[in-house]
C-alpha cells in the first residue's frame, strides 16, 4: 500500500466487463447514458482492450457481460482501489449491488486485500471517489453519503480523506479529474466550480486548477504504466461531441502545476512527453490495478483519447 506523497504510480492491470444487450434497452438511459449503439459499444470495447494491452502494456482482466446487470460494465462505482487494497462499495441503487460479486472475487483473484462495506446505512459509488495521488476526495451527492464517506477513511488512513459536496446529480468524477500529477480538471457548470473551491479549502497539497467548458470534459484518467519504457498516457473524452471544449484544445498546452518545493515546472507534456491513443468513439474504461499509491479509477465514457486541452488556469 503507498504511503502519503508518493503521488500516482504505476498501473500494472486493467479489469473491464463487457457490454450487454441489455445496456440498449433502456437501463442505460434511466441510469442518465446517452443513447447506445448496442454493436458500435461491443466493437469499441473490443478495440480498447487491445489498446490497453498493446500501447499501455497492461495485463487485461475481461469479466464477460451479464445481461442480469445492465450497468455492470460501469466498473467503477463497484471497488476503490489504492495500492494493494481494494474497498468494495455499497451502490446507492439496490438494483446494482449484485454488480460487486463479480468484482470481488476478480480483484480477490488479483491478490488484493479485500474490505467489505458492512454498514446497511452506507451508501458509496466509486465514481464519487477522487484519489489525487497526496489525499482522496469524496463526492457527498445523491449516490453517497457520510457514512460511506466515513468508511474509505477507515479503509485508506494513510491518506487524508476529504468529503466534498456535490450538488448535482452527477458523482465527483462526472464533474472534475485528475489531468496529471498535481493537476485538478473541472468544468465549467456551478456544480463543478463549486465542488473544486471546496477542494481548494480543504486540501494542504498545491495543485494546479484547469477549467474546461464542458463538465464532461473534465472525467479524464491519468495512467503510469507499469511496463518500464511506457511514457504516461491521458485518457478523456475527445472534442467530436463536445465542441466547445475542442475550441480550448486548440488554444494551447496544459499549464504546469504548482509546487511549493521546486516553483513552476515545465510543461506536463513537454517534460514527460504524454502522448495521445488513437479516437475510439463510445468506447469505455475501468478500474486500474497500480502499484504503490496507484488510485482506483472507475469506468468512464469518452469518445477519444488524446491530450488534454488547454484552458484557464490557476493555483489553489
Amino acid at each position: 500500500m503507498g504511503t502519503p506523497g508518493e503521488g500516482l504510480g504505476r498501473c500494472s492491470h486493467a479489469l473491464i466487463r463487457g457490454v450487454p444487450e441489455s445496456l440498449a434497452s433502456g437501463e442505460g438511459a434511466a441510469a442518465g447514458l446517452p443513447a447506445l449503439d448496442l454493436a458500435k459499444a461491443q466493437r469499441e470495447h473490443g478495440v480498447l482492450g487491445g489498446k490497453l494491452r498493446q500501447r499501455l502494456g497492461l495485463q487485461l482482466v475481461e469479466l464477460p457481460p451479464e445481461e442480469l446487470l445492465p450497468l455492470g460494465p460501469l466498473l467503477g462505482d463497484t471497488a476503490v482501489i489504492q495500492g494493494d487494497t481494494a474497498l468494495i462499495t455499497r451502490p446507492w441503487s439496490p438494483a446494482r449491488r449484485p454488480e460487486v460479486d463479480g468484482i470481488r472475487k476478480a480483484l480477490q483473484d488479483l491478490g488484493l486485500r479485500i474490505v467489505e462495506m458492512g454498514d446497511e446505512n452506507a451508501t458509496l459509488d466509486g465514481t464519487d471517489v477522487l484519489f489525487t495521488g497526496r489525499e482522496f476526495f469524496v463526492g457527498l451527492s445523491k449516490w453517497t453519503n457520510h457514512r460511506g464517506a466515513e468508511i474509505v477513511a477507515d479503509t485508506f488512513r494513510d491518506f487524508a480523506v476529504s468529503t466534498v459536496p456535490v450538488t448535482s446529480s452527477s458523482h465527483l468524477r462526472g464533474l472534475c479529474g485528475m489531468g496529471g500529477p498535481r493537476t485538478v480538471v473541472a468544468g465549467s457548470s456551478e456544480a463543478a466550480q463549486k465542488a473544486v473551491r471546496a477542494m481548494a479549502v480543504l486540501t494542504d497539497h498545491p495543485y494546479a486548477s484547469l477549467t474546461l467548458p464542458d463538465d464532461a470534459a473534465a472525467d479524464c484518467l491519468f495512467l503510469r504504466p507499469g511496463q518500464p519504457g511506457l511514457p504516461p498516457f491521458l485518457l478523456h473524452r475527445g472534442g467530436g461531441d463536445l465542441p466547445n471544449s475542442q475550441e480550448v484544445r486548440e488554444a494551447g498546452a496544459l499549464p504546469p502545476p504548482p509546487t511549493r518545493e521546486m516553483g513552476l515546472r515545465p510543461s506536463l507534456w513537454e517534460e514527460e512527453g504524454v502522448p495521445f491513443l488513437e479516437t475510439l468513439s463510445g468506447a469505455t474504461l475501468s478500474w486500474l490495478k497500480g502499484g504503490p499509491a496507484c488510485g482506483s479509477w472507475g469506468l468512464i465514457p469518452f469518445s477519444a483519447h488524446a491530450v488534454l486541452p488547454a484552458g484557464p488556469a490557476e493555483a489553489f
